[in-house]
């Protein structure tokens, strides 16, 4: 990584736990390897989510393996995260982290691949998602939060959840992580490709969620 990225100072740490509060207050990026093994993956990525939730203005880029896909999309997923493969090649993590937190794609072409997702054959689902249903979706692919699109959409957040829970309901989805799937595989890009009603791709990052919270 230094040879990479001479201009970084780089710390090392064994664990979310060794990371101190001074050096997460200077950190503008933080790359977690969540490729090892662990009898609680669950427990790693609440904490990671605790951390995120805290500190804002970090790029968190996660290396994540088969084994803790699930719970990775489930609670690591956001807009100021990224999710790539374990395996995946060095180009592609250097790319990730110049592109910063605003740019980058928020989960890796090779985490939906079905070799990594396992997913289910969805070509023989019939699509009948409402427009707030597809809307809601999109942006969850995108990595935003219910909270984020509620403030984004002017909606509560149980309407928003309401709404996803209703699209998985229709898609006879039952987990988050299939959800993910159903977004990133080609029935789900297709259906979900939508022209936004607020404007170009442009709009659709962190600064223009937070002119949008300090108008509301």
């Amino acid at each position: 990584m230094r040879t990479h990225f001479p201009e970084y100072e780089i710390i090392s740490s064994a664990s979310a736990e060794d990371l101190t509060l001074l050096q997460l207050r200077r950190s503008g990026l933080v790359i977690a390897d969540l490729a090892g093994e662990s009898e609680d993956p669950r427990s790693v990525c609440e904490h990671y989510y605790s951390l995120i939730s805290q500190y804002r203005e970090i790029h968190w880029v996660f290396m994540v393996s088969r084994s803790w896909y699930s719970q990775a999309v489930e609670l690591l997923m956001c807009p100021t995260a990224t999710l790539l493969s374990d395996v995946e090649p060095i180009e592609n993590l250097v790319k990730t982290v110049r592109s910063g937190n605003t740019h980058s794609e928020r989960i890796s072409a090779m985490l939906t691949s079905p070799a990594m997702t396992e997913t289910h054959d969805f070509s023989y689902r019939s699509v009948i998602l409402t427009l707030s249903e597809r809307k809601v979706l999109r942006l969850l692919g995108k990595g935003w939060g219910i909270n984020q699109i509620a403030s984004l959409l002017k909606k509560s957040n149980k309407t928003i959840s309401a709404q996803k829970n209703s699209a998985m309901r229709r898609l006879a989805i039952h987990s988050n992580a299939e959800m993910y799937a159903w977004i990133n595989s080609a029935q789900g890009a297709r259906e979900l490709n939508l022209p936004s009603v607020y404007g170009d791709a442009a709009e659709w990052n962190t600064a223009e969620l937070r002119r949008e919270m300090s108008h509301s």
